[in-house]
């Protein structure tokens, strides 16, 4: 009788460890970083080029100088990618179309980052040769806010 107990506990424990693997799978695999926080991506059509160019980071600060953006002033090139990255508060990135007047296919306002490390990347998908108007929604009033020239 306890031969059968044990059976049954051995194939429970076997079941729990082969649905536990499949759930984790191979981090290197799947190309997570491990304890990094998780990303919120943003597209704007269906048909956007890869990126190109480079990576410029963009904090996202709340502290007791207030909440910003650093830097405020960016200048990229088609192709390159601006990489929000949560330093302390809770923020998004709107490209808000009454700032950017005529402007199509801005990127939709983002999801809010809430966890320090927290990034979210926007290809650099603008018309070369104008700037971009970009702001934390719930911050605005605040002075957070920012500007992207898009160089030729």
């Amino acid at each position: 009788m306890s031969t059968l107990r044990d059976r049954s506990g051995l194939a429970l424990l076997v079941v729990s460890l082969s649905t536990l693997g499949a759930c984790g799978g191979d981090a290197t695999k799947k190309g997570d970083e491990g304890s990094t926080p998780p990303s919120v991506s943003s597209s704007t059509a269906t048909n956007v080029p890869k990126p190109t160019g480079k990576v410029i980071t963009i904090e996202m600060t709340t502290d007791e100088k207030g909440n910003y953006f650093t830097p405020t002033e960016i200048e990229a090139k088609p192709g390159d990618v601006l990489k929000f990255t949560l330093v302390a508060g809770v923020h998004n990135i709107d490209f808000l179309a009454d700032s950017n007047p005529g402007v199509p296919n801005l990127p939709p306002p983002s999801a809010f980052l809430q966890l320090p490390g927290q990034t979210l990347e926007i290809p650099v998908n603008f018309a070369p040769g104008k700037s971009y108007y970009f702001q934390c929604d719930p911050h605005a009033l605040l002075g957070m806010k920012g500007r992207l020239t898009v160089e030729d």
